[in-house]
């Protein structure tokens, strides 16, 4: 049964965090196209279709933790530094997604359909966003990263490796 649960555990993690990361890093260059570009009805599409894949994926990949928890209650592990750390650096994650890239991908989505030259969309306020929220995802994305590398390093765990 754990190796069922770690199989599904990592698959999840694959198919659900990382389109994740991707869309989230494609959004702030996607964003600064089409603030160049005001009523470009491609540009903005792309904008929508990033936004909704973190969306949708962000809500799939709660099933990531879950599963990772039930695969470490069968191996044994629950008490481990590097699984509590990675308890903790997922949730960080998981509050950087929802509090400040999902959110930031929302204003900058709102900004663009409001702007008529003068809007949110223009000018430094719109640079300032989208630096920030790149910011945002960078830490979102560098954050995975160490939970990854902390699932495959597993430092103290009996496996040797």
């Amino acid at each position: 049964m754990t190796k069922f649960l770690l199989t599904v555990h990592v698959l999840a993690a694959i198919i659900a965090i990382g389109p994740v990361t991707v869309a989230a890093s494609m959004f702030p260059a996607a964003a600064r196209t089409a603030r160049a570009a005001p009523g470009d009805v491609r540009a903005t599409a792309v904008l929508r279709t990033l936004h909704r894949v973190c969306r949708v994926y962000a809500a799939v990949g709660v099933v990531v933790p879950v599963f990772g928890l039930a695969t470490a209650d069968g191996l044994g592990v629950l008490g481990d530094t590097w699984l509590i750390v990675s308890i903790v650096l997922t949730g960080l994650a998981a509050t950087v997604l929802a509090g400040l890239v999902l959110p930031g991908q929302d204003a900058l989505l709102a900004g663009l359909e409001t702007v008529d030259g003068d809007g949110p969309g223009d000018g430094v306020t719109g640079r300032r966003a989208t630096a920030r929220l790149a910011m945002y995802t960078g830490m979102f994305n560098l954050l995975w990263a160490v939970v990854t590398v902390l699932m495959i390093v597993r430092p103290g765990s009996t496996t040797g490796a």
